[in-house]
């Protein structure tokens, strides 16, 4: 396939052959190429011909296709689901709901129990991808701004930048400035309530080998259950790049404002199949505390994103150096509505409750009890002996305590506004050099570098008194309780070398890399819980080959890597969990495997065997029977045996003519427990299919474009015992679009484009969490038109 670049010669141009997919997908994740040497370039360029990298470790990067099968307010997260061996879930259609967003790669998971797959931005650390204090990809880069994602299945890069990269890694890139002044204007709409305006200004050279971009974004939807909550979002971004003598210079910025309401997961097959386009959330006040802890207005993500980088790339002899500092900053807050105030001073028997004196906050401490109603005066009151409850729902229900039918008349219901507040600042370095030498006439390189961050995470929690729970979700802007306050430094470093040889018959790698994590707690209440957990690594080896055989076109590639995720300081979280005896999570990953390339025709099979060990589980405060907002019961994480998985991953992309091609993917997969618990050893990975397959069929002709992808998702299970077992399903995408070219006055060109998405309508499971799982989104349309002057 081809990638379409202007007549003067592209920026990227250069770095394009080095920068391509092991299944040869049109890459728009190429590296960028110094304005400098870009200029120097004949003018005449108009398309270059991509074909898969001959790396030694199973990868993959998302297609201009694949890109087009999702609208532009799509998280950009979405487009790399059609990849072998990927399966990416969101409750939300476009992606405005981390709560329920999941990622699985050959079993491993990304979502609200694990974080085991590297991320990275430009090839920069994203600070971790947990929902409590963390940050994924699509919180930093505007959709209309991407590049490309190149996926590692496993035995990743050795310099990647990512301590969570136990099944692989996702590198997210950005655009590169345009060489011509021009202004890009985009509108989408989209059903419930869907919107978004985008617009991006190119300014050209503005100073001698200076070129740069900016954007601006506004976004929002609906909820599709009852369209009673809008998702919000404003987006800020930014690169520059420049030459100055011999060094080529990079800046990029990028703010982000979210306000995210989330979906609720169902709990079992069973309330699944009572109504599979609900998911329990209600949209109207009922002035019942038990039943109003599931208002949707009430469940809600606030999170801003401030993150920059400098790059200096260099050379010195025959060594190539690069370097970038970086800062990130990231708060916010999630918040919930608790059906009761929590009880948390001693006011002394028939005194008022002091929670409910706007004047007075208490600071630390533990809840004595849970007030539920009160009279005028505020004492509280207790239910009328031997009244049953009528309340069901939700959760099935609870006892007199929380029925306002158990009370006297004039009884007055309470209930909190319980929010966590984040705040995470972010410095880091990173330093990379490249050798180019030869040994006994055989070219070699040599690489290695090194990665620092120091990051700290601030987190409290505080309560607040609905004004009055009998009417709305007001709260009073004073909290009557800081439940805690507590800091989490964190601090890294990582470096690693690598030489890879080429014998002419075979390139080789051999190279290691090590990790040293410190992670600590500062208890801002209660010094006596301060924690301090040292998280490094064994030295980690990585070697691969990759072999060209008689066929021509045809190689054989291998690749082993020892990979690692350390602790993170949401394991230190909870003041009663022991985590002496928790240990980094490790995994050995190997690929062996073939790929074939020829003009119009790129095919791979890859096979990977991983033994994963020391899985850090989260014990969950939720389950059926509700939210324990206190966290007052066990909860925590600890090690929890591990996972072995082996499968093979399979892809074919054909051109079958100059208009029309079709793509097609296999994963089978099979994921399993090791733990010494018996009920759960040989079981399959909680949320990890054993098939996906996908088969998608492109057309363009002139200006016009269409197309049509269908995947498949296998059953999965709900719990690690597998006694749930979710049903397989089938999503499928459609895209129609068309350019049209001068068309007169300063517009150079309009662009259109129509998007569907789960084109029938498919009704399933989507992402899921231990013993629960969020309903997938439904069919939605959507509408683009872009305009570029």
């Amino acid at each position: 396939m081809n990638t379409y670049v202007p007549k003067k010669q592209s920026l990227i141009a250069l770095s394009v052959l080095s920068a391509m997919s092991m299944t040869s997908l049109t890459a728009f994740a190429q590296e960028a190429d110094t304005a400098a040497n870009a200029k120097k370039q004949q003018e005449d360029v108009e398309s270059i011909v991509v074909t898969g990298r001959n790396v030694s470790y199973a990868n993959s990067a998302a297609s201009e296709e694949m890109k087009k099968q999702q609208t532009p307010m799509t998280s950009v997260l979405a487009l790399v689901d059609n990849l072998p061996g990927v399966l990416v879930t969101e409750g939300d259609p476009f992606g405005s709901d981390e709560w329920s967003t999941s990622i699985s790669i050959r079993g491993f998971q990304l979502n609200l129990e694990s974080q085991q797959i590297g991320m990275t931005v430009d090839g920069i650390s994203n600070g971790n991808s947990n929902y409590g204090g963390g940050t994924k990809a699509s919180r930093y880069i505007d959709t209309e701004n991407l590049r490309g994602v190149e996926v590692s299945q496993g035995t990743a890069d050795i310099s990647s930048r990512s301590n969570e990269a136990l099944g692989g890694t996702m590198d997210f890139t950005t655009i590169l400035p345009a060489l011509d002044e021009k202004l890009t204007v985009s509108t989408t709409l989209a059903e419930h309530n869907a919107r978004k305006f985008y617009v991006r200004y190119d300014t050209g050279e503005i100073a001698q080998d200076t070129f740069a971009w900016m954007s601006l974004s506004s976004q929002q939807n609906d909820d599709y259950m009852d369209g009673s909550i809008t998702n919000k979002r404003d987006h800020a971004e930014g690169k520059i790049i420049s030459t100055i003598g011999e060094v080529d210079l990079t800046a990029y910025v990028s703010y982000d404002d979210a306000e995210e309401y989330t979906y609720q997961r169902v709990y079992g097959l069973a309330q699944y199949a009572q109504n599979s386009e609900w998911d329990g959330l209600t949209e109207d006040w009922s002035g019942v505390p038990y039943q109003d802890q599931v208002f949707r207005e009430g469940w809600v993500t606030e999170r801003e994103n401030f993150f920059t980088y400098l790059k200096a790339d260099f050379a010195v002899g025959e060594v190539d150096f690069s370097t970038n500092v970086y800062y990130h900053e990231n708060e916010g807050a999630g918040k919930w509505i608790p059906y009761y105030i929590a009880d948390v001073t001693d006011d002394g028997v028939g005194n008022p409750n002091s929670e409910l004196d706007s004047s007075t906050t208490a600071y630390g401490g533990a809840s004595q009890g849970l007030i539920y109603f009160t009279n005028r005066a505020g004492e509280t009151l207790s239910p009328i002996a031997g009244c049953e409850s009528s309340i069901g729902f939700p959760y099935g229900g609870g006892g007199a305590e929380i029925d306002p039918g158990c009370y006297e008349q004039g009884a007055i219901p309470v209930s909190s506004n319980r929010h966590t507040h984040y705040d995470k600042k972010r410095i880091g370095v990173n330093g990379d050099f490249t050798w180019h030498t030869s040994i006994s006439d055989m070219d070699n390189v040599l690489r290695g570098g090194f990665w620092y961050e120091d990051y700290q995470r601030d987190e409290y929690r505080d309560w607040h008194k609905t004004i009055d729970a009998a009417t709305s979700a007001r709260y009073d802007n004073t909290p009557y309780w800081v439940q805690y306050d507590r800091e989490f430094p964190v601090e890294t470093l990582m470096y690693y070398i690598e030489d890879e040889l080429d014998a002419g018959f075979a390139k080789f790698r051999l190279g290691a890399k090590q990790f040293n994590v410190d992670v600590s707690k500062d208890d801002q209440f209660v010094p006596e819980n301060d924690l301090d957990v040292s998280s490094d690594s064994d030295v980690l080896i990585s070697a691969g080959f990759v072999a060209p055989l008689p066929l021509n076109g045809l190689e054989v590639f291998g690749g082993y890597a020892e990979n690692f995720a350390a602790v993170k300081d949401a394991v230190l979280e909870r003041d009663d969990a022991d985590v002496s005896t928790v240990e980094p999570e490790t995994a050995d990953n190997i690929d062996f495997g073939l790929r074939y390339s020829t003009p119009g025709f790129n095919a791979s099979l890859t096979y990977y065997n991983i033994k994963f060990e020391n899985r850090i589980t989260f014990i969950s405060n939720e389950d059926v029977n509700g939210i324990d907002f206190l966290e007052s019961a066990a909860g925590g994480f600890l090690n929890d045996g591990g996972i072995e998985s082996d499968g093979i991953e399979a892809s074919i992309d054909y051109k079958i003519n100059e208009n029309f091609g079709v793509y097609i993917s296999y994963t089978k997969n099979e994921s399993t427990y090791t733990d010494d618990d018996q009920d759960i050893r040989g079981k399959t990975v909680i949320g990890s299919p054993e098939d996906m397959a996908v088969i998608s069929f492109d057309y363009t002709k002139n200006d016009f474009y269409a197309g049509f992808s269908t995947k498949y998702v296998g059953e999965r299970f709900l719990d690690q015992a597998n006694t749930q077992e979710v049903d397989s399903y089938v999503v499928s995408d459609l895209y129609v679009g068309k350019t049209a070219y001068d068309i007169g006055g300063s517009i150079d060109s309009v662009e259109l484009s129509f998007t569907v998405n789960n084109v029938f309508d498919e009704e399933y499971l989507g992402s899921i969490a231990p013993n629960a799982g969020w309903i997938g989104a439904p069919r939605i349309a959507s509408f683009n038109v872009r305009f570029v002057m």
